[in-house]
């Protein structure tokens, strides 16, 4: 199995002082790599989150070049089986998880797992999964911070997402 953490919006250096709490957050769930869907907005988070495990991602509407040029905009991950599709969600047509799902709709991927509005999201959506972690500094107007968790054995994704204050 592969447990895989995903965060998206850590917005630093606005949001540093959370960014240790988040940190412990994803240190405990023992990950095997870390995912981030966007909106680092420095690479500082890059290299704390690279402490815990290895990290890939794409790059938000908020980053800058040098995040571009390292992460992309869009990606297809393979692990353990599994296809997963990562995009930042923003743009100008529809809703953020209409706009992810379409930076993927003539592609097979067995998750799509976004950011951008920094709402949490887990569920199916047909044969895929639709994924935003929601972020563990900048929660918004949210209750809780948040990450997501995926477990993924021989292509089955079990996802879960986890709050904490």
């Amino acid at each position: 199995m592969t447990r895989i953490v995903v965060v998206s919006d850590t917005h630093v250096p606005r949001f540093a002082r959370r960014l240790s709490a988040a940190l412990a957050i994803v240190a405990a769930q023992r990950p095997a790599a870390i995912l981030h869907c966007g909106d680092f907005t420095s690479l500082e988070v890059v290299r704390a989150l690279e402490e815990v495990a290895p990290v890939d991602g794409v790059a938000g509407n908020n980053d800058g070049p040098d995040i571009v040029a390292r992460f992309g905009r869009r990606k297809v991950i393979k692990m353990d089986g599994a296809r997963l599709g990562l995009v930042h969600g923003d743009g100008t047509r529809g809703t953020t998880p209409q706009r992810a799902r379409a930076a993927f709709a003539d592609e097979s991927v067995d998750v799509i797992l976004f950011g951008h509005s920094h709402i949490p999201l887990c569920e199916r959506s047909g044969e895929r999964w639709m994924i935003n972690p929601g972020s563990p500094t900048d929660k918004r107007r949210q209750a809780r911070f948040s990450v997501a968790v995926l477990d993924i054995e021989d292509g089955i994704i079990v996802p879960q997402l986890r709050f904490f204050d």
